[in-house]
């Protein structure tokens, strides 16, 4: 039996919805950072004085510039897990913050090739903690039933950004000097500054606070974010939900180590890391970070493939919006597979216009290029990153978001590094080739994603048919057939049909054909 502390006192203002908006809002301020950071790059590498004063840089060079931030985001987005559980949520998010801005101070004031790769990194080590732990905080103040389009609104937010950066890049690409690169950098450092600040506002994570055992101050928000009356049910209730959770995975005695999570929960760490690893390997990063250069091969030249860049980057905000209605209401599914279809046949056509290269190529390309980037916008851009904190359990959720994070920079840095490369190498076929890889996600998504809409946190075990504790009982009353275990994350193949009541024992299926054979029945297209 859980007791319900007595709630710390408050002073906040705002409670109830105005509260869980405006925290969304500060806390979307993350991802508007990396997502300007990562569009302030393709306009100012194609200005004349940016590639005078580096010498000219030739494609390895200038691929490497735009990629080494990566790097960092790698090496830190893998250690947040860790430093999300220690410092919490608000604290990961100050110094994520703090971070950036030191490393977009140094790109601004740059000497040269080898002190811009210091700043990038740098800003690589802040992107790292902010983009693991933003989602995670989102994900873990918002309620099932918005717990979806509170996370597109924020990667709505990330879009802003990164259409704010090509628009500076536009505008500064008119100034005669040196300013027209340093003073888009710089904007970094504002923005930066402004979220360490309010990061000191905002409340912490209440599942972190009971996790950690500050039961009150963790019902506090609670209550707050419930309307701010402590008699309130549903805020007893969540809280109450989230104790029980945290004291059956401490009654389980098994360490939250990354072992032990990969050991109980392989499945789902799998699927949050494929997420993630497809929205790069989809093509996104193709366009984000060299948009300007593939208009130029299309046949915009100068200034004007940065103006078309701007003008995609506007219809790709407004691609964000339609998720923030469509995603509890639809699911993840739908909303996945459709837009995989679209990029797809997208990105094969830009290749096709780029291969015949008539005089009606640079039009063509710059609507295939929009139809992509509207339908990434609306599918693979926000998913994944909703995606992975949602379906993992409060004990693993850091490690576990953090491994998916990770895998995104990763893949984030082989896309960026290669692609100024392929684009010179195998020019028109770099298309295809992502198509291909929308292909794939598509035939991933189908067999394997279940569906997680309106489905509580706490209660994501049953969506994968997983007990492991229940199946521990059940293997022990069973004497008489050592083939029948519980269902567990080992076994379910992400079946989200397991009624809820009745028995939850089943004959164990080898072999990875049975994958393809047990979809999700609530997930199905």
């Amino acid at each position: 039996m859980v007791n319900l502390p007595a709630p710390a006192p408050s002073s906040r203002k705002l409670v109830g919805q105005p509260l869980l908006i405006s925290i969304s809002i500060f806390a979307s301020l993350g991802v508007f950072l990396f997502g300007y950071d990562q569009g302030v790059m393709s306009g100012i590498i194609t200005g004349p004085h940016f590639r005078k004063y580096f010498g000219n840089p030739d494609a390895v060079s200038i691929g490497t510039m735009v990629a080494v931030l990566e790097v960092g985001a790698f090496i830190t987005s893998a250690a947040a897990g860790r430093v999300g559980d220690v410092v919490g949520r608000k604290g990961t998010l100050f110094i994520g913050a703090i971070v950036f801005t030191v490393g977009g101070a140094i790109q601004t004031l740059t000497t040269g090739f080898w002190t811009m790769i210091v700043g990038r990194v740098i800003s690589g080590f802040g992107v790292g903690l902010l983009s693991t732990i933003v989602p995670i905080y989102q994900s873990e103040i918002s309620p099932p039933n918005h717990r979806g389009s509170l996370a597109c609104m924020e990667f709505t937010m990330n879009i802003a950004g990164y259409s704010s950066s090509v628009w500076m890049d536009y505008f500064c690409s008119f100034l005669d000097s040196d300013l027209s690169w340093r003073i888009p950098l710089f904007i970094q450092c504002i923005i930066g500054a402004i979220l360490a600040a309010g990061a000191l506002l905002i409340p912490e994570s209440p599942r972190w606070c009971i996790d950690t055992d500050k039961d009150a101050e963790g019902f506090r928000i609670l209550v707050d974010l419930h309307g701010g009356n402590p008699e309130d049910h549903a805020a007893i209730a969540e809280f109450k939900e989230i104790k029980d959770r945290v004291m059956e995975e401490r009654a389980s005695g098994v360490a939250r180590s990354y072992y032990e999570m990969w050991k109980k929960y392989k499945r789902r760490v799998l699927l949050a890391m494929s997420s993630q690893a497809f929205a790069q390997l989809n093509g996104i990063n193709v366009i984000s970070y060299y948009a300007p250069r593939v208009f130029e091969e299309a046949g915009w030249i100068g200034r004007d493939a940065i103006l078309m860049t701007g003008i995609n980057s506007i219809i790709y905000i407004l691609s964000t919006i339609p998720p923030w209605y469509l995603v509890d209401r639809w699911g993840r599914r739908p909303i996945l597979l459709s837009g995989a279809v679209i990029m797809a046949i997208s990105l094969t056509a830009t290749g096709w216009w780029m291969y015949i290269d008539v005089p009606r190529t640079p039009n063509a390309v710059v609507i295939c290029v929009i139809i992509y980037n509207a339908a990434f916008g609306y599918s693979w851009g926000p998913l994944p990153w909703l995606y992975p904190p949602e379906i993992m359990p409060l004990t693993i959720r850091a490690k576990g978001v953090s491994l998916s994070t990770s895998t995104n920079w990763a893949f984030n840095f082989l896309v960026g590094e290669v692609t100024p490369e392929l684009q010179e190498v195998i020019t028109w076929r770099l298309y295809p080739m992502h198509g291909f890889f929308c292909v794939c996600s598509f035939i991933l998504v189908y067999f394997l994603y279940p569906e997680t809409k309106g489905v509580p946190l706490e209660e994501m075990d049953l969506v994968f048919g997983e007990d492991e504790r229940e199946e521990r009982e059940e293997n022990a009353e069973d004497d008489e057939d050592n083939e029948v275990d519980g269902v567990d994350e080992n076994t379910s193949l992400l079946s989200a049909s397991t009624p809820n009541g009745g028995s939850r024992k089943r004959h164990r299926k080898k072999g990875w054909f049975g994958i393809f054979k047990r979809r999700s029945t609530s997930g199905e297209p």
